[in-house]
């Protein structure tokens, strides 16, 4: 129903006297609205229009002409109108009625009829979105105040103890948009919103008080589950999936050593008898074979390309399922954010939960990824991770600054990790931890058979690309003079040009028939790449000799475009380090090839020596699960070191003068002095020993010269003046060879950061100071009380 004139202009009146000043503002905006309307739209009120609503008139009810005289009209009195409206509002609650009777006559004085009734229409259109708006805007204000606190507006608190607050609200101002997991966590470009997400999501401010810090439930840890060996590697199949060349490699390895794996694990579980082991929730990301990264090993399987890491991460995977763990594979990022729980977006906002895994193993491609979409989280969860890394990182490239400052910088390294959160695979500095793999092992039977049909002059290449047979045609004739010479080179069509004629190639073969070639051969030869392979571990286990090159002078990042740009000093001697230290004659020979009087006189050595079988316990099956056990049950990178009792305490240290240390009879090795069970620590204290190197010498090979391994991990008790070492003068910095003494200048250097002290590093003006631990027969990873 449509009111009158009259009936308006009491409305009006009525509005006026009981409305609060924020109606009448709003009113006046609507008429002012109203007014703006009707002039601006002018002669278009001429134009027919289809339907009937208040903003449209007929051309019958207002002419051409006539319409624009009435427009000026109405402009006319809309202006008095407003005039008045804008003196009430300055009464507020007043008794005033003869303005209001003026605005009434004004009203009244509004023709024609039909344009008043229009007018009314509109008003009253007006007059329902001005309560709309105040009811929006009190809305609106109520979550103000609920946002920004009982205590006052959203202003950047100003607390020493984060002093990062206002250079990330500016950075917020400006990027918040820039990745859509901001809005995922409430930002909206308010400082407000800025300032909940800093303190609550990030940590960069501090907790603000007015938020309701108990909404946020505290999760209980998962309860702790007891471990059992798992012997069917079924699921472990299921999981590792399917799709690509190279996880059907490694689940055909998985499959061909399922028995030697479940043998390994019942000789484990009879050792380990009545020992509670914990369950840890595990994911693997394989980031190498994820497309993101490139993928570059898959097509390589079928082409004779290096297959040693994906061996590696097979025997990783079946010894974390065999111990019982609780396993997640991933090699996808899609699959990596599912499993983390990683919030939407391009990865710049961390995970808000608990990390759901206790371990995390992947490779330096993972470790990438993890850090571009995890964001800051990567910092606060990182001590969970283990990174398989085949030649090792040493500890003055891991750590960023020092790297940054000092030269040290690469691609791989600079992650700030505790150095034996690396893991290897081979141990080639106690710096990292030694993760290795496992060959395949023969039974009695298979061994003697072995022995019995072995061809005295058959000798199998190491070398399964044609370019590494390129220039080695001079050791390989004087070869051919003494044995039939075998290859397994790829090829697609014709027989690659390199390969001498007079080698038999079979090309390149399945495990299981190159098996059975290794348990024929006499010999198996290596042309001085690839590095430290698999291989060589396979061959010597099948009763091969392993013949490989010296390097004079050794092959390092200085010398070497192999090397180069890898996160290690390491000079490597020979193609197999590891053979030739750790397992020798008469099973490894390492010659200078270029030498041919040497070669050929070793080749007919080679064929007057008989050798059995071999195999190093620590690349066997239980070897494996001994070892990984011991690091998942006692390596912890995410809590504090214990407490230790200070070294100038004579009410704690026996003797005089006291010292928790004692010389070992005829040396100038210290060693615990007393009960090592009074401390909480692993490896155990009983395993320490101390010696200083001579001048020049790392710690790994001081430690090696006495029959032990060094243990960055007992750096933190390192002490000088019982080594007797005169120190005329102390200091104290961030150096990757300290702690350590120089004669020269009699001063002893202390290290300020334990992240840098390295077993591997070495300098002609220092002597080190090395902490070494004993090891037990054919696991150099473990002391002998480490089990």
């Amino acid at each position: 129903m449509i009111a009158t004139s009259s009936e308006f202009s009491i409305m009006v009146r009525r509005c006026l006297l009981t409305c609060k000043p924020f109606r009448i503002f709003v009113v006046g905006i609507g008429f002012f609205s109203l007014c703006f309307l009707m002039t601006s739209l002018g002669g278009q009120f001429s134009a027919k229009r289809p339907g009937d609503s208040p903003f449209t008139m007929r051309a019958e009810v207002l002419g051409g002409q006539e319409s624009r005289g009435v427009l000026r009209k109405i402009s006319d009195m809309l202006e008095v109108i407003m005039k008045r409206m804008d003196a009430l509002s300055k009464l507020g609650n007043t008794s005033d009625t003869h303005r209001l009777d003026e605005l009434s006559s004004a009203l009244d004085r509004i023709q024609p009829i039909g344009l008043v009734e229009r007018i009314q229409a509109i008003a009253q259109n007006m007059s329902d979105m001005a309560v709309r708006v105040e009811q929006i805007l009190q809305r609106s204000m109520a979550g103000n105040k609920a946002r920004e606190g009982a205590f006052g507006q959203c202003e950047i608190p100003k607390d020493p103890r984060y002093p990062d607050c206002p250079s990330k609200m500016d950075w917020m101002r400006a990027r918040w948009t820039s990745d859509p997991c901001y809005a995922y966590y409430g930002v909206d470009g308010s400082d407000c919103s800025f300032l909940v997400y800093l303190s609550e999501v990030e940590w960069f401010c501090p907790p603000l008080p007015w938020r309701n810090q108990t909404a946020t439930p505290t999760l209980k840890p998962p309860p702790k589950k007891q471990a059992v060996f798992q012997s069917d590697v079924g699921t472990l199949l299921e999981q590792v999936g399917t799709g690509k060349e190279s996880l059907s490699f490694m689940k055909r390895r998985i499959r061909r050593l399922a028995a030697q794996w479940a043998s390994a694990a019942r000789r484990l579980d009879d050792k380990l008898r009545n020992h509670w082991r914990e369950q840890k929730r595990i994911l693997v990301h394989v980031g190498f074979l994820t497309e993101e990264s490139g993928d570059v090993f898959s097509p390589k399987v079928l082409k004779g390309g290096p297959l040693g890491e994906m061996v590696q991460w097979a025997d990783i995977l079946t010894a974390l399922h065999v111990l019982g763990h609780n396993l997640k594979i991933s090699v996808s990022l899609k699959e990596l954010h599912g499993f983390l729980g990683v919030p939407p977006g391009r990865g710049s906002c961390p995970l808000t939960g608990p990390l759901p895994f206790d371990l995390i193993y992947t490779d330096y491609h993972g470790l990438q990824q993890m850090k571009q979409h995890m964001g800051l989280s990567l910092r606060k969860h990182k001590c969970h991770i283990r990174v398989i890394d085949t030649f090792g990182t040493e500890p003055a490239y891991n750590h960023e600054e020092y790297a940054t400052l000092h030269g040290y910088r690469t691609n791989w390294g600079y992650w700030n990790l505790h150095g034996q959160q690396y893991m290897t695979m081979f141990p080639h500095t106690p710096d990292n931890s030694f993760m290795g793999f496992v060959a395949e092992e023969l039974n009695e039977t298979e061994r003697l058979n072995i022995q019995r049909n072995k061809v005295n002059n058959m000798a199998l290449v190491y070398g399964k690309e044609a370019s590494m047979w390129k220039g080695k045609e001079k050791f390989l004739a004087i070869l051919h003079r003494y044995m039939e010479i075998h290859g397994t080179v790829y090829y697609e069509t014709q027989r690659p040009p390199e390969v001498p004629t007079f080698v038999k190639n079979h090309g390149l073969l399945p495990q299981h028939e190159l098996q059975q070639l290794l348990r024929k051969a006499k010999l198996f030869i290596g042309f001085g790449f690839p590095y430290e392979g698999p291989a060589p571990l396979e061959a010597i286990a099948n009763g091969c000799i392993f013949l490989q090159p010296k390097f004079n002078p050794p092959h390092s990042s200085l010398n070497h475009e192999f090397f180069r740009g890898k996160p290690t000093s390491r000079k490597v001697s020979s193609q197999h380090p590891y053979a030739e230290q750790y397992i020798g004659r008469p099973h490894v020979i390492t010659i200078d090839f270029n030498n041919s009087e040497e070669f050929d006189a070793t080749i007919r050595e080679i064929m007057r020596i008989d050798v059995k079988p071999f195999l190093p316990y620590e690349y066997t099956c239980e070897g494996m699960l001994e070892r990984v056990h011991a690091y998942i049950q006692n390596q912890d990178f995410c809590s504090p070191e214990a407490p230790f009792p200070p070294v100038n305490s004579s009410r704690v240290w026996p003797g005089s003068p006291p010292s928790p240390f004692i010389l070992l009879p005829n040396s100038r090795i210290l060693t615990w002095a007393f009960n090592a069970s009074s401390f909480s620590f692993w490896p155990p204290l009983s395993a320490l020993r101390l010696l200083a190197s001579l001048e020049g010498q790392s710690c790994v090979k001081a430690c090696q010269s006495a029959g032990l391994i060094c243990e960055p991990s007992f750096v933190f008790i390192l002490f000088f003046l019982r080594l007797e070492f005169q120190c005329e003068g102390v200091e104290s910095e961030m150096n990757h060879l300290f702690p350590a003494f120089s004669a020269e200048h009699a001063e002893c250097g202390l290290q300020q950061d334990p992240l840098l002290f390295s077993c591997a590093g070495s300098s002609p003006r220092y002597q080190r100071l090395c902490p070494c631990r004993d090891y037990r027969k054919g696991q150099v990873a473990l002391c002998r009380d480490c089990l």
